[in-house]
């Protein structure tokens, strides 16, 4: 006979086998049944107020670790910043609350200055990145992405400033066209070694997403909530992409002819590869976004060319880009938030479409009063009698 511990021995082995074939049968769900079972007895984490298999989807709060940053007065023998900021923390919690204001989102960020700029107090920034964000009638949804994008840059520890470049007039909205402006303005005021262009929409969701720039240009929207936290499809390039100066300018910048929604995306995916550059992205658990919901844009309909002309990039990209964008600055105010430039970018028959001018009704001209000369015997004109008289001589 087995002895009582041969049995138990037995029993533990059996149950072990029964163990590793429900692993191997359905490992995914066996494995979301054992967290399930330890989640009960594991406790909150209690930084977050979630356990630690939801803290990437809720998030902390992006304003959590900045409140100690003091600026320094003397700026003499100041160290670099690391090179992977300290006040980096991971996934951020993202929500739309009502009754956000201007002025509570400056209290909450003492160290920007006039014109949306900011450095780090206490180091020297490994890097200077601009912020292009192309806008109409968005002010709702900009209040959101500044409340949110200050302090992701600041727990980076950056040298940044946000640029709004607002198109001017109620003609179709361009998009890439204001991309373009914002480059060149951004340009003049400092030296850029980055540039952001960032739909007003869009917020990032980890700050481990750094804004900064790679060899190739970057696409840091790869994994947006409306896409299901998934790129959509591979030469996708829409959302948040950065370039260095070098890379825009072996592009060619972007297209300005596209007026109203998309296409604009595609063909700057399309001229990366033209120019003999590839596109970088970061990870999918890291490259998130969170859409703030809207309908499209009155003047930003779909715009029905986009696909005919996407088909013309290879031949046009050369032509129509940054040496060919014509605009005019309307104002440039330093906020406290950020620069906001008004531009007039004119239509797509040009920056100033000739206007038909009403046509004047033909004068009448007056009968010109004939000036009396002494003909010669030959040119005279010569009286009806005297023609009677002539012909009945003949």
């Amino acid at each position: 006979m087995l002895s009582f511990h041969s049995k138990w021995r037995y029993l533990f082995m059996l149950l072990g086998v029964q163990l590793v074939v429900m692993a191997l049968l359905s490992r995914d769900g066996y494995q979301k049944r054992v967290t399930y079972f330890f989640r009960i007895f594991r406790k909150p984490d209690a930084a977050s107020g979630t356990t630690g298999h939801g803290r990437n989807h809720t998030g902390a709060d992006v304003y959590a670790n900045l409140s100690s940053l003091i600026n320094v007065h003397s700026k003499e023998d100041i160290p670099y910043c690391p090179k992977t900021s300290p006040l980096i923390g991971g996934p951020i919690h993202v929500s739309f609350r009502s009754g956000l204001t201007l002025a509570q989102i400056e209290r909450k960020n003492p160290l920007v200055v006039r014109g949306g700029r900011y450095r780090p107090p206490d180091c020297e920034a490994r890097h200077r990145t601009a912020i292009i964000i192309p806008h109409r009638n968005r002010e709702h949804h900009l209040k959101f992405l500044l409340y949110y994008l200050h302090p992701f840059l600041q727990r980076q520890q950056l040298n940044y400033g946000i640029y709004v470049i607002h198109q001017a007039g109620n003609y179709t909205f361009n998009r890439a066209k204001l991309m373009n402006v914002g480059f060149r303005e951004a340009m003049q005021e400092e030296d850029w070694d980055c540039l952001f262009y960032h739909d007003v929409d869009l917020i990032p969701e980890d700050d481990r997403n750094t804004y900064t720039c790679d060899q190739n240009p970057k696409h840091a929207a790869i994994a947006m909530d409306k896409f299901g936290y998934k790129l959509p499809y591979k030469m996708y390039f829409g959302g948040v992409s950065a370039l260095t100066p070098l890379h825009y300018l072996k592009m060619n910048g972007f297209p300005n002819n596209y007026w109203g929604w998309g296409g604009e995306d595609d063909d700057i995916g399309i001229r990366v590869s033209l120019a003999g550059m590839t596109i970088s992205r970061p990870s999918l658990k890291v490259g998130r976004y969170k859409m703030i919901k809207h309908k499209h844009d009155q003047g930003n309909e779909v715009n029905p060319k986009r696909f005919n002309m996407l088909a013309k990039t290879r031949q046009t990209w050369k032509l129509d880009g940054m040496n060919s964008a014509e605009y005019e600055v309307i104002s440039r105010d330093h906020l406290p938030l950020y620069t906001n430039i008004t531009v007039n970018i004119g239509t797509e028959a040009g920056l100033h479409p000739p206007t038909e001018k009403p046509v004047k009704p033909a004068r009448k001209k007056k009968p010109q009063k004939r000036k009396e000369q002494n003909p010669s015997t030959d040119d005279r004109e010569v009286p009806i009698e005297e023609l009677t008289d002539l012909q009945s001589q003949h």
